[in-house]
């Protein structure tokens, strides 16, 4: 077992695919000779030639049209989208034909590919380059959407992402590729659509995913010196959501506070704490609390650290909990 970043998980998840499974093809803008701005398919065109890992013009939804039409014929496509936003000018082929062949078919035809979008701040980026935009496909019936917290995950859960029958958009946390964790690969972290407990707690739940779980790490560890002993849920997959694992947590906490870098107003929170307050509402001691980037466009680099979740927000946040109710 050696230290692995995020980054070395992903690209030997795609090594991986693609010595498996002739399939598997993998294009986007400058990942061929280059290996990706964030050198994710480094030495993987050299490896298995440019008819299996190639560069495409700089036009996202000419990228994912080609990909429909490939996994329509049999091959397992991942593309690349190079930054967040850059993925919007093909999300009308995202959400007209991707999200909807296999239901358009009654069943017949899936599209087994795998959408690849760097995203989320910290880098020093401007808007455009640090969006977390994940809302978008959550809300597009069809997609599941899937963001690693973890190199293990990363790997893990790639893999399991370009082995789906169906389309799959694979959120990257830019911030967190170059974080190193000691790993063995390959790695089988269990199934899409499953929640795990980062930490165990008992005074209230920290609801997370990408990159804000190191954030709430973070903060339930400065929290311990409150005498607040948090529970840390990385969610892993936005869509499906696991609520039986949030549901549990909560119930046994009594107290949730979600936290994300996406806007607050109709951001993924709110669709969390509403499915909390439905499924939870006699267990809960306290309205569930956000912690989220504000509703302006991200900002300049100088300013991002005020626009991203940071462990005192949450612990405001969490202090926010009518603490005096809790139970013996």
């Amino acid at each position: 077992m050696s230290e692995i970043t995020m980054a070395k998980a992903l690209n030997t998840a795609l090594r991986d695919a693609l010595r498996d499974d002739p399939r598997t093809i993998l294009f986007g803008e400058d990942i061929g000779a280059l290996g990706g701005v964030f050198r994710i398919t480094d030495g993987l065109a050299a490896e298995f030639g440019d008819e299996r890992c190639f560069d495409t013009p700089l036009a996202e939804s000419a990228i994912l049209g080609t990909a429909v039409g490939m996994a329509m014929y049999g091959y397992r496509p991942v593309v690349e989208m190079q930054f967040d936003a850059f993925a919007y000018p093909a999300f009308e082929q995202l959400v007209s034909h991707v999200a909807k062949l296999r239901n358009r078919t009654r069943g017949a035809i899936g599209l087994p590919l795998t959408i690849r979008i760097p995203y989320g701040g910290g880098i020093g980026g401007v808007e455009h380059h640090s969006d977390s935009s994940e809302i978008y496909y959550m809300a597009t019936p069809g997609l599941t959407v899937v963001t690693p917290a973890t190199a293990a995950d990363a790997y893990s859960l790639l893999r399991r992402s370009i082995a789906s029958p169906d389309p799959v958009v694979f959120l990257e946390p830019k911030r967190l590729y170059w974080r190193k964790e000691a790993l063995g690969l390959p790695v089988d972290t269990g199934p899409l659509g499953s929640a795990v407990i980062r930490r165990h707690g008992t005074h209230a739940t920290l609801i997370a995913y990408g990159p804000a779980v190191t954030t709430a790490l973070e903060a339930a560890e400065a929290a311990a010196e409150h005498g607040w002993d948090l529970e840390v849920i990385d969610l892993r997959t936005l869509m499906p959501l696991d609520d039986a694992t949030v549901c549990a947590s909560v119930r046994r906490t009594g107290r949730a506070v979600v936290v994300h870098e996406a806007h607050g107003f109709a951001g993924p929170g709110a669709e969390i704490a509403a499915r909390i307050t439905e499924r939870c509402f006699y267990h809960l001691e306290a309205p569930v609390r956000r912690v989220t980037g504000f509703d302006v466009p991200y900002p300049p680099p100088l300013l991002e650290r005020h626009y991203l979740p940071g462990v005192d927000r949450i612990l405001d946040a969490v202090a926010s909990l009518e603490w005096e109710a809790v139970p013996a």
